[in-house]
């Protein structure tokens, strides 16, 4: 994520459907099933994510009228339960639940605060899959984290944008919303005739019929449910391909065909590839870019395969390239490589603000060194970059320590080990989730050094290091 501050950074009847495989059993309540747990118990997202399952596809079908502001949906999640399982929650803020079924019985179903909470006909064993359908709707709302300002499901003018960190999933299909449950995703969007419908991954076909237009999005790679995303409205489009992948790229048709937001999006292929040679091959199967104009999007975010720049970005009237850097660099750091708590953020944003770094200087500015010679007497000190705390997950203290903790690893273990640590860090970690303590690991094995004081002292310590 890259937030803006200052001048610059950063249906009527519903119907949803989830499937799951389940292989049920009986028994009674004290035969060793119980309910999963509804929280994560992360302090970063209290209320999000559950327990007792991990899903593995989500497949969702929804229909949005911005004229009426409304969402119908069928969701198909498909999960393998973690242990033996009476009862399950899904995270779902705003939407009525109108049918549940597991493995195709009618299962009894609740809504409370923000949870569905589903007790299947058939009690779970523990590794059995299951299929939970679910049929849902309502209007669709935002949600204000106290951080970024809202989140969620937004209505526009001509259609809406779901965007958000850390919540944002929730406001629009039942998901186990938390990035240490990372799953795959089919989106199906039908919307009015004319208007576009931006979602995550590969184009797949799109259908008109009776005045309504479905669109088609597939991401194979697992993705994190923050990392999803949906934008409807007027948007010009440009469908090309890029180191035989499909990229697809979006400004709001308001905005001219030869403004900066559309010459800023351009350059997303090749910035790939700059960050390719760096951090190794790209991780996903498509590329891409939507700018909205919405001025409640007051940040940019790294949605999987397909970033979201909000408008002020862009303001200057003149490009911004630092940007897509940014936002294409957690495609690796983030993404492909996601948290497994939110107190790591650091490893995100840290990476991610280092590659601007690396782009500056490849593109005529000032080295990293200089950068980090500056950003090491700018930084808060007494704010640590590791487990900031909630209300600082995207504070200076992640988004500008972070880069110089990087920095300093390079100058302490020397280039090559240090480049060595990222393309390792990306392939061996590739789909799956991290820890810092994973991170320094790596980094130990890697360069054959005991790291554990720098990480401390650099991530943590409440006053400058000594300059490596």
């Amino acid at each position: 994520m890259n937030r803006v501050v200052g001048r610059g950074v950063r249906a009527t009847a519903v119907a949803v459907v989830a499937a799951v495989v389940l292989v049920g059993c009986t028994g009674d309540s004290d035969d060793g099933f119980r309910p999963g747990s509804v929280d994560l118990a992360d302090p970063y997202a209290p209320g999000s994510g559950n327990g007792g399952y991990d899903v593995d596809h989500y497949r969702l079908k929804v229909r949005y009228d911005p004229a009426e502001d409304r969402l119908t949906g069928q969701a198909v999640v498909t999960a393998t339960a973690t242990q033996n399982l009476s009862r399950f929650n899904l995270d779902l803020t705003g939407l009525q639940v109108d049918h549940v079924t597991v493995d195709g019985d009618v299962a009894e179903h609740r809504q409370d605060d923000g949870e569905l909470i589903v007790t299947p006909g058939r009690r779970l064993k523990n590794l059995s899959r299951f299929t939970v359908e679910v049929g849902y709707g309502g209007i669709p709302q935002a949600i204000g984290d106290g951080v970024l300002g809202g989140s969620g499901f937004h209505h526009t003018d001509d259609g809406a944008i779901a965007l958000g960190q850390p919540h944002s999933a929730a406001t629009w299909f039942p998901v186990n919303d938390h990035p240490s449950d990372k799953a795959t995703y089919d989106i199906e969007v039908t919307v009015p005739q004319g208007l576009a419908a931006l979602s995550n991954g590969v184009p797949g076909e799109r259908t008109t019929a009776d005045g309504w237009t479905t669109w088609r999005w597939a991401e194979r790679s697992p993705m994190a449910s923050y990392l999803t995303t949906l934008v409807i409205g007027d948007y010009r489009l440009n469908v090309a391909t890029h180191d035989g992948k499909p990229m697809v790229t979006a400004v709001p048709a308001a905005v001219p065909a030869t403004g900066p937001q559309a010459r800023t999006l351009s350059r997303t292929g090749e910035i790939a590839d700059f960050l390719a040679g760096l951090f190794g091959p790209y991780p996903f199967e498509s590329y891409g870019g939507v700018a909205v104009t919405d001025p409640r999007i007051g940040y940019a975010l790294e949605t999987q395969s397909r970033p979201v720049y909000g408008p002020g970005f862009f303001r200057s009237g003149q490009p911004n390239y630092t940007v897509v850097v940014h936002e294409v660099a957690h495609q690796w750091f983030g993404n492909s490589v996601a948290l497994k708590r939110w107190s790591d953020i650091w490893l995100n944003e840290g990476l991610a603000s280092y590659a601007e770094w690396l782009w500056t200087e490849h593109d005529g500015g000032r080295s990293a060194q200089q950068t980090f010679e500056q950003q090491y007497d700018w930084t808060n000190w007494s704010q640590p970059a590791l487990d900031p705390g909630p209300d600082q997950m995207f504070s200076t203290a992640v988004y500008r320590r972070g880069p110089v903790v990087v920095h300093a690893l390079r100058r302490t273990v020397g280039d090559e080990a240090f480049f060595q640590i990222l393309r390792t860090w990306t392939s061996e970690r590739r789909d799956r989730t991290a820890t810092t303590e994973d991170f320094i690991a790596l980094a130990e094995r890697i360069s054959g050094r005991q790291l554990g004081s720098f990480f401390d002292a650099w991530l943590s310590g409440t006053t400058a290091p000594p300059l490596p």
